[in-house]
């Protein structure tokens, strides 16, 4: 820890230091006068530069820094000739080859690699798909909104993992980033959010209120109606003006949506908790009342989808209750996008799934994209 004082006679003259503690139940629990005899390291400020090297520890640790001087925990009146003391605390972590300026030193396979990795597969996969997927929406059919929804949803969380590499990069250099990047890439996180859960909840709602009317010649799609576009609508208000309260919060600009705890955070894993008991409900009744086994298959995997989907972030915030601190974001993060992209990747399978998709659905093959052969018999 390097700590350089602008004024080393005024800060002589006081008296001052800086007093180390280490854990944060010890520190918050110690009054003023305990705090200035039973700190762990005293960095006493009588030169202008000076370097402290920490304890090895053989885990990650959380220190604290206090400042004080001869009137500190003193009720007396301080002279005015005395000015503040300006300092400037820069703390190093250096690497296993020894590289103090590194920012990402203490997670070598974390953050920064692991958006490098989701980039380049995400670029691998669309080299791949794209063009057969282009050519599915192009041919429309039934489930062409369905899959066009997905699409967006997934351009947009490929473009959050573009800006937040670059982001994370542009950080490990300066240990800053770019902010309004990281801004971007919230952004496009949230609506992609918020499109899932349009599409999910007014899918679900549309066919538990259409299962009675539906006829041979609607299979699986998206059954709009007054009931399930509202009621949809209002989920995805609701959950998308949390999200941006959350975005407008102050919190550091390297941090990430899933690892933040607030009232905005815990208000929105409360309502991704209740929707995913809401559309297991739908799901349900639409499971008991279904007499085809394939539709039954079809409602079963459709239902893991939107599960993975709405309870991966509650599920990880509980387990990593359990993590240490420097562990949480990580998990966290990396647990996150990784869920909602199975989640979208499950959910592609089903809609563009050939023998599948050709047997819940009773339009002609005219219709229908990525069907089987005229000439199958089946």
């Amino acid at each position: 820890m390097a700590c350089r004082v602008d004024d080393a006679l005024m800060a002589l003259q006081k008296e001052a230091k800086l007093l180390l503690f280490q854990g944060s139940q010890a520190f918050d629990n110690l009054s003023c006068l305990e705090r200035l005899t039973s700190a762990h390291i005293s960095i006493s400020l009588s030169r202008v530069e000076q370097n402290q090297t920490m304890p090895h520890e053989s885990r990650p640790q959380t220190w604290h820094v206090m400042y004080a001087d001869r009137y500190t925990c003193q009720d007396m009146q301080i002279s005015n000739t005395l000015a503040d003391i300006p300092f400037q605390i820069t703390m190093m972590n250096p690497d296993s080859a020894g590289n103090p300026l590194d920012h990402f030193s203490a997670e070598e396979a974390g953050l920064h690699s692991f958006f490098f990795l989701l980039m380049v597969s995400y670029f691998v996969a669309s080299c791949i798909y794209a063009q057969p997927l282009w050519q599915t929406l192009s041919k429309g059919g039934p489930m062409n909104s369905v899959l066009k929804v997905l699409s967006a949803a997934l351009l947009l969380q490929g473009s959050s993992v573009l800006l937040n590499y670059i982001h994370m990069a542009r950080y490990a250099r300066d240990g800053v980033g770019t902010p309004l990047t990281k801004s971007l890439a919230e952004l496009c996180d949230t609506c992609a959010q918020v499109q899932m859960l349009y599409m999910l909840l007014s899918l679900c709602v549309g066919w538990s209120v259409g299962r009675s009317r539906r006829s041979p010649s609607k299979p699986l799609q998206w059954d709009s109606s007054p009931t399930s576009t509202a009621l949809a609508l209002t989920a995805a208000i609701t959950q998308g003006a949390l999200l941006v309260w959350q975005q407008l919060e102050d919190v550091e600009q390297h941090s990430f949506s899933h690892t933040r705890l607030s009232v905005c955070s815990w208000m929105l894993t409360l309502l991704r908790v209740l929707l995913a008991l809401f559309l297991a409900l739908l799901l349900y009744q639409n499971i008991s009342a279904e007499r085809s086994a394939l539709k039954r298959d079809f409602y079963i995997s459709f239902t893991k989808g939107c599960l993975l989907w709405f309870l991966c972030h509650p599920v990880l915030l509980l387990f990593s209750t359990l993590l240490n601190e420097h562990q949480k974001e990580k998990v966290l993060t990396v647990g996150v996008i990784l869920c909602r992209s199975i989640s979208v990747v499950v959910l592609y399978r089903l809609f563009l799934s050939r023998s599948l998709y050709w047997e819940v659905s009773s339009l002609s093959s005219v219709t229908l994209p990525l069907t089987m052969s005229r000439r199958s018999p089946y």
